[in-house]
């Protein structure tokens, strides 16, 4: 495991980042003052954002299913746990934005190549005993994924099985008659 966001996991075989970037900063109010510089006081730690950079081949690691799950994550407007796979823990994250770019497209539009950019920030007004009720909202949400992914798939091969069997009987009917 490289990384965990909620109960989506970075590795190797879904979806790998090959650079990781973290924006510490701190918040200072200024008072501007006569004939001297502004006077500054700390008010606090800011969104501390942390940026995922990462190139995806379909056909060795993960592709377009594993970053439409981050995706999903990211419509819900909730904050999930950050951790490394080294043990850090970074707190309570919120996906602001995830870019894509396809490249190298096999004949059927599918993409060789996908390129991705995933952007979170800092929310620690979460209150972390929630995280049981978390955990079983995201394993409705990967279930509802799952679901239609496999009516997709179920409408696919039913509509080429109609094809063949129709085409099958067909022939069978002209032959007889």
């Amino acid at each position: 495991m490289m990384m965990a966001y909620g109960l989506f996991v970075f590795t190797l075989n879904t979806v790998a980042y090959q650079e990781f970037t973290r924006q510490i900063n701190w918040r200072f109010a200024a008072n501007p003052r006569v004939g001297l510089r502004p006077a500054r006081q700390f008010i606090g730690v800011d969104e501390d954002p942390i940026t995922l950079k990462g190139t995806l081949l379909p056909e060795l690691t993960g592709g377009r299913m594993s970053l439409k799950m981050l995706e999903l994550l990211g419509s819900q407007g909730k904050a999930w746990p950050m951790l490394e796979g080294s043990g850090t823990i970074y707190g309570m994250y919120t996906l602001e934005s995830l870019e894509t770019t396809s490249s190298l497209f096999f004949d059927n539009g599918a993409p060789r190549r996908i390129e991705f950019t995933a952007t979170f920030k800092r929310a620690d007004n979460y209150d972390l005993r929630l995280m049981g009720l978390a955990t079983s909202l995201l394993g409705g949400l990967a279930g509802n994924l799952l679901g239609s992914a496999g009516g997709l798939v179920g409408g696919v091969v039913g509509g080429l099985g109609g094809n063949v069997v129709g085409g099958i009987a067909g022939d069978v009917v002209g032959k007889v008659l």
